[in-house]
């Protein structure tokens, strides 16, 4: 399976499939769809027969059940096909250091980049282990291709191995997660599953079943714009305004300040002209409380500064992103603890963690598909800098048959 994972995971980076958040359409990039069609190309290669690509991108497929129990329920494992939107993904080229032996690791394609022990204390964990980067130009894109290969790899074992018995497993791959519309259009009732695991979290070993609660946030400023020569006492411009919102934002609570369980507020952009600029901010806690507090800071950070501009207006409007999946997860501990006893299985001593982030499975949960996010190996997501193991992919290839076992035993 090792040879197998890697083989996979090594032609699908290769396919740039970047999401755009500025595009209105479902996938937001076309391109999207090559890795799709290349899935649904080998999921039929492999006798996965009702496999199929539809209009939004998504790929659905169904590995059968070949159990005579009658009462094993239909899980749903779930992985997304874009990358982030955050750095290239375009002509990856990805690279194995094998066997690796400890120490720093430059990348080729620019030196400049070094995948560092210090930065990277995981790397202790790897010696022996067959690494793979980028060149160092690109993002690798093991956020998330990593868990579709583990996910086909899977898929191909439990195909030819009938003598493990399983139930039925919906396979879903999504796009447009890196931006945030990654399940937009699922259609739950033809996935028919009872509840799922994403494969999308990083160290090896690791089942997540708490996320962040997510807000955005777009401020619209609308200054007074007057030819510059005469704008003494007169001019308001927008752009200073949205930049005197930004400098007043506390410290302590961007992400490159905060960790652990702490929350926060992040400009994502900023644009404008004299007479009207845009700000856009991210929000992040774990509770519900959290958040509304923030968004509260927030918009009184914005009236503060709006008292130095008397003949200036701004409107103040917050979008549901996704909740904290734990929530939904609490109800049904047997998705976790399954996964848990899974990865135990799989010869791993299993840590349950919080995402500072979300994933698919965080709003699938509250569509009415409960999700926990099962580790997939990457490392360094969204960066250049970006590394997985080989052996931990195939790690995660045997969470994922084992997990499909254990539910049909216990049924």
């Amino acid at each position: 399976m090792a040879s197998s994972v890697t083989d996979r995971f090594l032609r699908y980076v290769v396919i740039d499939t970047q999401s755009d958040a500025k595009s209105p359409s479902q996938p937001s990039t076309e391109k999207q769809k090559d890795l799709g069609r290349l899935l649904v190309d080998e999921l039929i290669s492999i006798g996965i027969s009702d496999a199929h690509l539809d209009e939004h991108g998504y790929v659905y497929a169904t590995i059968p059940s070949n159990t005579p129990k009658n009462n094993v329920p239909v899980i749903c494992i779930c992985a997304h096909m874009d990358t982030a939107p955050d750095f290239s993904g375009t002509n990856v080229r990805p690279q194995i250091v094998r066997n690796y032996q400890g120490g720093d690791i430059r990348l080729p394609g620019d030196p400049s980049q070094i995948i560092r022990v210090a930065d990277h204390p995981v790397l202790k964990d790897m010696i022996g282990h067959d690494i793979v980067t980028s060149d160092g130009t690109t993002l690798l894109g093991a956020d998330d291709k990593a868990g579709i290969a583990e996910i086909m790899a899977a898929a191909e074992f439990l195909i030819n191995n009938p003598d493990v018995r399983h139930g039925a497993i919906r396979i879903l791959f999504t796009t447009d997660e890196e931006i945030g519309r990654g399940v937009d259009e699922v259609d739950l009732k033809k996935l028919g599953a009872d509840f799922g695991y994403t494969m999308d979290g990083s160290t090896a070993g690791t089942i997540e079943d708490e996320s962040f609660s997510a807000d955005a946030v777009e401020i619209a400023i609308k200054g007074v714009a007057i030819h510059p020569g005469y704008a003494y006492a007169k001019m308001e411009n927008a752009i200073r305004i949205a930049g005197a919102i930004v400098a007043k934002l506390p410290k302590d609570m961007g992400p490159e300040t905060t960790k652990g369980r702490d929350g926060f507020i992040h400009p994502t952009g900023i644009s404008g002209v004299m007479e009207k600029a845009q700000l856009s901010l991210i929000i992040r806690d774990f509770t519900e409380e959290g958040l509304k507090a923030k968004e509260t800071l927030l918009d009184n950070i914005a009236k503060d500064v709006m008292k130095d501009y008397p003949g200036s207006s701004y409107t103040f409007t917050v979008k549901e992103q996704y909740r904290n999946m734990k929530v939904v997860l609490d109800r049904k501990p047997e998705i976790v603890e399954y996964a848990v006893e899974a990865i135990r299985r799989a010869g791993m001593d299993p840590v349950r963690s919080s995402i500072r982030g979300g994933t698919d499975g965080s709003r699938l949960s509250f569509m009415g598909l409960p999700c926990a996010n099962i580790f997939a190996g990457g490392h360094a997501f969204h960066s250049p800098l970006e590394f997985v193991s080989s052996q931990d992919m195939e790690k995660a290839v045997n969470t994922i048959v084992e997990l499909a076992k254990l539910w049909e035993e216990r049924a």
